[in-house]
């Protein structure tokens, strides 16, 4: 390379002179000059930008070998639009990720129509039940017959509402009545002492006479309203006690009679609250069937009451038997009731229904609508066939039902404040005590003062007030009771014999024990 740059340099140096030399003399050499390169032709390789100025030989050139490098293969470029995603002719498409939560979306739908159809397939097709378990609406209990494994069969009932209540309100409501209560109105309040004095009468001109006949001669004004039931055809009614008291005359509405039947009450138990009336007709009345008894009415039975809450006649409600063998208490004025054995139901009893039926499916009486709780829905009480069938020839022929025995001792008690401890000469206020002594009860005979305090009964801790008057009531009436009792701070032990409320002439209070 260096050589033939020397070469091209000296080419263009004698270019350069050539160009300087006068014209003449170049129009003078060229036929010369023209005739020497017809002679002797030259041909060269030209390798860039430079160019030999030596001539070789013909016959060299030819024979000098000249190695040529080829060209290295250029690749291309490929503009050719192309499609967002390619892919290697031996590999498989990519596809584009979906995102979590349509996975999980799909996912979800997947298993939800999956399962809703397996249970549409199982419920239509009854592929665990099978066909026995099949049941019929509108039918009061299917009874179906199911092999079990080792070949015997058993009855599967459906509990559904029974159908049958229609057919048992048409032939239950005729001997359902209504019965309302009348009483005379007072001009005067009975608890005003100064018009019982016959000289303050007197001073204002009333004799006292004209004050009776007038009161005679008015009218019996509607009291109240109940419910009760025909169950002998002669005219026996049964109904609650609370119903009729105080009463001075009794109408009884039978069904498809235009006028009310005047009643008489036979007889009546305020401590079982019933009574039994009796009116009389020219015909036979429609009747109900007593139960013989309370076992065979088990807790969940369907239930029908039927009665005249507010006056409104012969309105059914239906329900279930919820429980037996409540007790209850109930204060009537200055008294309280007390309630034993009742049976409680959800059938719906409003003021009204005292003294209507319950009813079972077969249209028996198994008691009477009596009570309600007033703070709760779907709580009542009812009187159990079992006490009504125990009293009702008593009732009828109006023979005085013995009390049931009460156990009390006699006292009054009070809760022992922190205040207290100190004075009484106790540990804590653990225990009852006495705030006062019934005249005459066995508290009072067996020397039980004011400010004593029970601290046990036969050996039995007494920790509350209720907690001894519980004690008690678990006794009998007779029995000797050894109480633990602190006095001015001395501990000592008094027998009692329990004696028997139910004798006693007036009403104590719940606090009385």
């Amino acid at each position: 390379m260096e050589d033939n740059k020397r070469d091209f340099d000296d080419f263009f140096r004698d270019g350069v002179k050539r160009d300087s030399e006068p014209q003449e003399s170049k129009q003078a050499d060229e036929p010369a000059a023209q005739k020497d390169e017809q002679d002797n032709p030259s041909y060269y390789y030209s390798y860039g930008p430079y160019k030999s100025e030596e001539q070789p030989p013909a016959q060299a050139a030819v024979q000098e070998e000249v190695e040529m490098t080829p060209p290295r293969p250029v690749r291309p470029l490929d503009v050719t639009p192309r499609p967002a995603y390619q892919w290697a002719p031996s590999e498989p498409p990519k596809k584009k990720k979906r995102s979590r939560f349509m996975s999980t979306m799909a996912t979800v739908l997947a298993t939800a129509l999956v399962t809703g159809g397996l249970m549409f397939a199982s419920d239509h097709y009854n592929l665990f039940t099978g066909k026995e378990a099949e049941t019929t609406s509108g039918r009061t209990a299917n009874a179906a017959t199911v092999s079990t494994a080792n070949g015997s069969a058993k009855n599967v009932v459906d509990v559904v509402r029974p159908d049958n209540i229609p057919t048992i309100v048409q032939n239950s409501s005729p001997a359902v009545v209504k019965i309302v209560t009348l009483q005379k109105p007072t001009s005067r309040s009975s608890s005003s002492s100064l018009f019982d004095d016959p000289l303050f009468r007197q001073f204002f001109g009333d004799s006292g006479q004209n004050n009776s006949q007038n009161q005679s001669n008015q009218e019996p004004q509607i009291s109240g309203y109940g419910s009760g039931f025909i169950f002998e055809k002669s005219g026996y009614i049964l109904t609650n006690q609370h119903v009729i008291s105080g009463a001075d005359a009794v109408q009884v509405y039978v069904e498809g009679k235009d006028e009310p039947y005047t009643a008489e009450v036979l007889g009546n138990s305020s401590d079982l609250d019933l009574a039994v009336l009796k009116i009389k007709g020219n015909s036979d009345f429609p009747t109900l069937p007593l139960a013989a008894n309370i076992d065979n009415a088990n807790v969940g039975d369907w239930v029908v009451a039927i009665g005249n809450p507010y006056g409104m006649d012969h309105t059914v409600t239906v329900g279930v038997l919820s429980a037996k063998e409540r007790s209850i208490e109930i204060q009537d004025g200055s008294t309280v009731r007390k309630y034993k054995h009742l049976m409680q139901t959800d059938a719906s009893i409003n003021p009204g229904n005292s003294g209507g039926p319950l009813l079972n499916l077969n249209g028996e009486v198994i008691g009477i609508n009596t009570a309600i709780n007033s703070e709760a829905q779907g709580i009542g009480y009812v009187v159990p066939i079992s006490t009504i069938n125990e009293v009702v020839d008593k009732l009828k022929n109006n023979v005085e039902i013995p009390k049931e025995p009460v156990p009390y001792l006699g006292v009054q008690l009070t809760e022992i404040l922190q205040s207290y401890v100190q004075e009484l000469g106790l540990e804590n206020t653990n225990g009852a005590m006495v705030k006062e002594v019934v005249m005459g009860s066995p508290a009072f005979k067996a020397g039980i003062k004011s400010y004593d305090v029970i601290l046990s009964v036969n050996g039995k801790e007494i920790k509350t007030s209720q907690a001894l008057v519980d004690t008690v009531q678990t006794l009998k009436v007779g029995d000797k009771a050894v109480l633990g009792i602190v006095r001015d701070g001395k501990k000592m032990e008094i027998t009692v014999t329990v004696g028997d409320s139910s004798k006693l002439q007036t009403s104590t209070s719940t606090s009385n024990d």
